[in-house]
Parts: C-alpha cells; structure tokens; sequence
C-alpha cells in the first residue's frame, strides 16, 4: 500500500527544494521516475540537476535517453517509467491516478503554492487520495525552506 506525500511550496521553488528529497531517494537506492507537466520542465530539471552543486548532481536520464530502464531518476512529460520506481514525483501539473499511486511505495506531488490553480488541484488530488485506502501526508514549507508536517490522512 503507497503513500501520498503533497510538498507545498511557498518559500522555495522546485528546483531548490526538489534535489534534497531526490539525494535522499537515491542514498536508499529507490528509483524515481519524475512526470513533468511539460517537456519544458523536463529540459529545465535536467540541466538543473546536472548543474544545482558545484561538488556533484544527481544522476538521471531522460526520456529518449539511451539505457533510461537502469537510471535512479528518470523525468519524463508522458507516464512511461522505464526505471520501474518505487517514487513516483509529479512536478508541474503532472496527474496521476489513484491506482497508479497505489503501485508504488511513495508518490510525491509537489505544487507551487502562489498558483491558486495548481492549490485547487492539489486539493482534489488529496480528496481523491483520502477517500481511497492510500494513506495522505501534507507537508508545508516553512520560512527557511524545510518542511512541516500539517495533515495526514488515512
């Protein structure tokens, strides 16, 4: 049975607050698929998490991208997860439905908390997610980027 963790952010933005949790899914050699809203985000996030240190990145590969079955991270704008993952991170308006989440250890839905649309549906997502046998976590930033645990169900 998965969880569903929601990352609200309001402090930080994605590509700040996103490597933290991707370094600690990889240290536990968990494979992450990450569905991307557009393929725009998904060239941003790869350069990104080639580049976000000076001392290292995160190894992942891209959709098209050659050997994409055996990458630790893979982010993608469609719902192929070569990788097989035990997290699912949906980033940017990705959707996902409740019995996808079901089939994987975690899923993590991250959403900007400054778009009202992306609050909306973040909050229909966890309606959907509460009321099926999925356990619920929400998560809030706090005022220096960290994360507060403010609601759980199930």
């Amino acid at each position: 049975m998965g969880e569903v963790l929601f990352y609200h952010l309001t402090t930080r933005p994605l590509e700040q607050a996103a490597p933290a949790i991707l370094e600690k899914c990889v240290e536990r050699a968990w494979k992450v698929t990450i569905r991307c809203g557009s393929p725009e985000r998904v060239a941003a996030l790869d350069w990104h998490l080639w580049t976000y240190r000076d001392e290292g990145f995160l190894p992942h590969g891209v959709a098209g991208a050659d050997n994409a079955d055996r990458q630790p991270i893979y982010i993608t704008a469609g719902e192929e997860k070569p990788n097989v993952p035990e997290i699912l991170f949906l980033v940017d308006g990705a959707t996902s439905t409740v019995d996808e989440m079901s089939t994987h250890m975690r899923t993590l839905l991250m959403f900007d908390g400054h778009d009202e649309d992306a609050v909306a549906d973040a909050r229909k997502i966890w309606k959907s997610v509460a009321e099926s046998s999925l356990k619920a976590i929400y998560w809030a930033q706090n005022d220096e980027g960290g994360w507060a645990k403010r609601a759980e169900s199930g």
